[in-house]
């Protein structure tokens, strides 16, 4: 293979800019070439014959992945990767990585943003005094002290350990489960460790923090919500998949949760229809939690650092497959 022959593609990016994608295709003599993919005919003619492919949304499916040039290298910016077959990519020969140590910080920021304006109840004063109501009680039925809390966490990774450090500075009460974190790790963050049920029954604010798999698809089910202390929350800054939002419309609805601090969703952009629109207990932004000018820039970079290895042949830094 020459270095004529090779191809870097961005399938799609929300950044508004890929100089410096366009900087690593240059730095080999790549062909560079970005779209903004959303089906996955669009994606499978895009990388057609690619070496490189930089990856946002747009479905890495087995009939996209099977187009790209012998060996190729996929680089999904973020953390989570369920939007890319990997037992296909595994057969077929195609490395695939991730960018998991960007926004850490950012997506720990805005899940603390969320609770405390969830728990406080930020979001029905705000609606309540725009209704022309000043009296406390007539806008909430009460406001749980921050160190009267208690923050379960199902997943002890870095952004559910940072969140879990600013949630401690309020008097939080932190408990969390994790099967492949010890006991003595999770107390070293700052964790009391617990069995799932046990951090999902005790909860007052319920923080998911794993990736979505077959196996955490719905890991927040009817009955799960059903288990959850009345007046509970729940905050998902993860994967909209983890959640039944049926089941969580439903709990909202009927008032066994206070409130849902939401910012994925399992069909994004959230559906003109969904009953998530038409609640004011729960509080939704549009997948943004790792956003700020300084994550977007480190994950731009870092992919791109990743994309420039894979042209080169080199190690590959975050290799999942």
């Amino acid at each position: 293979m020459t270095q004529s022959t090779l191809k870097l593609v961005v399938t799609d990016q929300a950044f508004g800019n890929t100089r410096h994608e366009q900087a690593a295709a240059q730095a080999e003599a790549a062909d560079f070439a970005e779209y903004q993919c959303r089906s996955e005919e669009e994606t499978r003619s895009a990388v057609q014959g690619a070496h490189v492919v930089l990856n946002n949304f747009a479905p890495l499916t087995r009939r996209v992945l099977e187009v790209m040039a012998p060996g190729a290298v996929v680089i999904r910016y973020g953390v989570g990767v369920d939007n890319v077959d990997l037992i296909a990519a595994k057969d077929l020969g195609v490395r695939v990585c991730n960018v998991p140590d960007y926004g850490i910080d950012e997506v720990a920021d805005h899940a603390t943003a969320m609770t405390l304006a969830l728990v406080r109840k930020l979001n029905r004063y705000d609606a309540g005094i725009r209704e022309g109501e000043w009296k406390i009680d007539r806008m909430v039925d009460g406001v749980r002290s921050l160190r009267e809390t208690t923050v379960g966490l199902i997943g002890l990774g870095r952004i559910a350990r940072s969140y879990a450090t600013r949630m401690a500075v309020f008097g939080c009460r932190i408990t969390g489960y994790d099967p492949f974190v010890n006991d003595d790790a999770a107390r070293a963050a700052g964790v009391e460790p617990m069995s799932r049920d046990e951090v999902i029954a005790s909860a007052d604010v319920l923080s998911l923090h794993v990736p979505l798999t077959p196996d955490t698809r719905h890991l927040i089910d009817a009955d799960a919500l059903t288990r959850m202390p009345a007046g509970s929350i729940i905050i998902n800054c993860s994967r909209g998949g983890l959640v039944d939002e049926t089941a969580l419309s439903d709990a909202l609805r009927h008032g066994h949760l206070s409130g849902a601090g939401l910012d994925v969703f399992e069909q994004e952009p959230l559906p003109a229809d969904s009953p998530l629109r038409h609640s004011f207990s729960v509080l939704m932004s549009p997948h943004a939690a790792f956003f700020s000018n300084a994550s977007v820039e480190k994950l731009q970079q870092l992919a791109s650092e990743e994309a420039l290895r894979g042209l080169r042949g080199e190690t590959l830094r975050c290799r999942l497959v």
